[in-house]
């Protein structure tokens, strides 16, 4: 995977286009398009060692485009997982994305308090009670001679 945002060939997407890494989509548009009339190789049809190099880049400037245009693809990429040769690998580009996002909504909340940790925990313990008792025999496990609750 590439990591600190670093594009397929060691270039930044961001290098590419020429733009900050807070451009909204609409200057990674205009960008992407600027520089995509500058070098489309239909431009460089009558020189044929030119239109290899013009090939080259507007395939870069496609490849960049695709990834910042993409909201999921570019949060994965300026999180420096976003790897373009693990196309088949959907199924955890979903999850870096949800992981993503959920941390992201996160961020705004203000932490839990000891308090609510502390209930909590006790609702798990209690297997989702509100009551708040302890577990005991009757509630499906055997108490073994000798066994203390608690203890293993």
């Amino acid at each position: 995977m590439e990591s600190s945002g670093a594009a397929s060939d060691g270039s930044c997407y961001y290098s590419r286009l020429g733009i900050r890494r807070s451009a909204s989509s609409a200057e990674i548009r205009a960008a992407y398009r600027k520089l995509a009339l500058k070098w489309h190789p239909d431009k460089f049809a009558k020189n044929p060692t030119a239109a290899v190099e013009a090939k080259r880049r507007f395939q870069r400037i496609q490849e960049a485009y695709s990834v910042l245009s993409d909201e999921g693809k570019r949060s994965l990429y300026d999180a420096g997982v976003f790897d373009p040769f693990e196309d088949d690998d959907q199924d955890f580009s979903d999850f870096m994305k949800e992981m993503i996002s959920m941390m992201d909504s996160v961020r705004s909340e203000t932490p839990d308090s000891i308090e609510d940790l502390q209930r909590m925990l006790a609702e798990i313990i209690d297997g989702g009670t509100s009551s708040g008792a302890r577990r005991g025999p009757s509630d499906g496990a055997k108490r073994t001679r000798g066994s203390s609750w608690g203890r293993r």
